[in-house]
Formats: structure tokens, sequence, C-alpha cells
């Protein structure tokens, strides 16, 4: 069992420094890439594009739920618990309106040739 966790432990420590490593890979890629959305290099394509989030407010989100039992089931504005609600039908889309502001989010991808 000490050998499952030590790895286990071994293998976190990784994921922290490869995910510290492509965050600061991704700014310098989104510097570089101020003024376009593609880039080509070599044997790589490089491609940015944006996805909508939304961003609730907490108070917004609160004042317009229609049971206040809702809000405990969140305990704050999280997207995923609020698609949750949405694909089972407890709540309908216009509850929302004027709880959220959308932000565009670049999305990078990296393909090689």
């Amino acid at each position: 069992m000490e050998e499952h966790l030590a790895r286990y432990y071994e293998l976190k420590e990784m994921q922290k420094q490869v995910e510290e490593e492509l965050g600061n890979l991704r700014s310098k890629l989104m510097e570089s890439c101020k003024n376009t959305d593609s880039l080509e290099e070599g044997a790589y394509k490089l491609t940015i594009s944006y996805q909508d989030r939304r961003d609730y407010s907490d108070e917004r989100l609160f004042n317009s739920l229609p049971d206040p039992s809702l809000w405990r089931l969140m305990s704050r504005a999280d997207s995923g618990k609020i698609n949750s609600l949405l694909k089972l039908g407890v709540i309908h889309e216009g509850v929302l309106a004027g709880t959220y502001e959308l932000k565009k989010v670049p999305v990078l991808r990296v393909q090689k040739r």
C-alpha cells in the first residue's frame, strides 16, 4: 500500500509541475498571438478560439431563484451546478436573466501536422 501512496504523491507533484509549465507556455503563446487567431510554425499549428463563459453574481442569482432551497443546493454561484439544474428542468433560462455577465475565454489548440 505504501508504494501506491508514494506513487500517487509523486504523480500529483508531477501534475502540479506540468500544469504550471502549461500555464506559463499558454501565457507566452497568447502574448505572441495578440493580433492573430492562428499561427503556423514548423510542424505545428496554433489556433485560438473563444468560448462564452457565464460569470454569475451570487447576490443576483440568489434573488432570482424561485425557491430559496435551490440556493442551499448551490451555496454559491457554481456554473456546473447551474447547468445541471437547467438540464434537469428545475430552473429555466429566464430565471437567470441578468444574473451573469458573459466573458470571452480564449481556448488554445495546438495540432501537429
